[in-house]
């Protein structure tokens, strides 16, 4: 275990150099001219942006990287915001990361729940109207954008019913929309997963002898059957975890919530390369440390698991 620790982690540096390095290409080809796209809408004299320029190191691309680079590892600092004037981005993100990651972690708690319910009422009850309703949503759930399932949401629930609110972010009824929409798309998968785990080890050998020794079927499922089945469902919380982060992004700013998406998306739309380097390498290295903690939870889970 300490081994895999300790590989994962020096995993990291390498990882996140290679996201800077494609994430700063992209950028850096991208037309525009961020300076001139600022939040106040002002366009500015062309010597005050030359100046800008050679201030930020915005006219060489090797210059601009080395001193970025510099500046993050030494001084955990990501520059200014070229789009939201006179705000850092290291405090951009340390007001909208929080928000992000409450919204995420509504979102799995949200998958993990749905997608676990539909899959044991499918193993319970196999070919009956509750095991094709629960397959049918995460039909649903795999078939439909998370944009799509959020603008459905928030028309029929928060325009036409009035049970949510339109959007924002504070109270927990702000929360719920959000969390269902991102969570909808994993909680099918898992879903899916823990069907056919179950099905598949509720015939195995030990649920049968179980079975002749007078555990009835729930308590052989939930007892024996359910943690076997669920090992498939833990290797695959990395990379849902993943799909509710970048999901985030569109649904953030589909339901006004001031996470890290909505300033995301702001970033590529006016190349504030600042932010759009710090989201990115911020988003690398959480889902890499996330990762490390499923690969520790699916070792936990079954020891004979060896992932050194």
């Amino acid at each position: 275990m300490f081994r895999l620790i300790v590989y994962r982690l020096l995993q990291l540096p390498i990882i996140v150099s290679v996201v800077f390095l494609v994430t700063f290409v992209l950028v850096w080809v991208i037309p525009g001219n961020p300076l001139e796209n600022a939040e106040s809408g002002k366009r500015p004299p062309a010597e005050v942006v030359e100046a800008m320029k050679r201030q930020y190191n915005l006219d060489s691309p090797w210059n601009f990287a080395t001193t970025y680079l510099k500046n993050v590892f030494t001084k955990v600092d990501f520059g200014p915001s070229l789009f939201y004037q006179d705000q850092k981005v290291s405090s951009i993100i340390g007001q909208s990361l929080p928000v992000s990651v409450q919204v995420g972690a509504a979102a799995m708690v949200v998958a993990v729940f749905l997608g676990t319910l539909a899959g044991v009422i499918g193993a319970l009850k196999p070919g009956t109207f509750l095991d094709f309703s629960s397959m049918a949503l995460t039909l649903v759930g795999v078939s439909l954008p998370n944009f799509v399932v959020g603008s459905v949401f928030l028309v029929l629930f928060a325009t036409m019913l009035h049970w949510f609110p339109t959007g924002g972010w504070g109270r927990i009824d702000q929360v719920i929309l959000p969390a269902i929409t991102l969570g909808l798309m994993p909680s099918a998968y898992i879903a899916r997963l823990v069907r056919l785990g179950l099905a598949d080890v509720m015939s195995s050998d030990f649920v049968r002898t179980a079975r002749a020794k007078g555990l009835s079927r729930n308590k052989a499922l939930f007892k024996h059957a359910l943690k076997v089945a669920y090992l498939p469902v833990v290797s695959y919380l990395g990379p849902a975890t993943a799909s509710v982060m970048t999901g985030s992004f569109v649904i953030e700013k589909v339901f006004n919530i001031p996470g890290m998406g909505e300033h995301f998306v702001n970033a590529v739309l006016n190349k504030d390369q600042f932010l759009i380097l710090a989201v990115v390498l911020t988003y690398a290295s959480m889902l890499v440390l996330f990762n490390l903690v499923v690969d520790i939870a699916y070792a936990w889970v079954d020891p004979r698991i060896d992932l050194t």
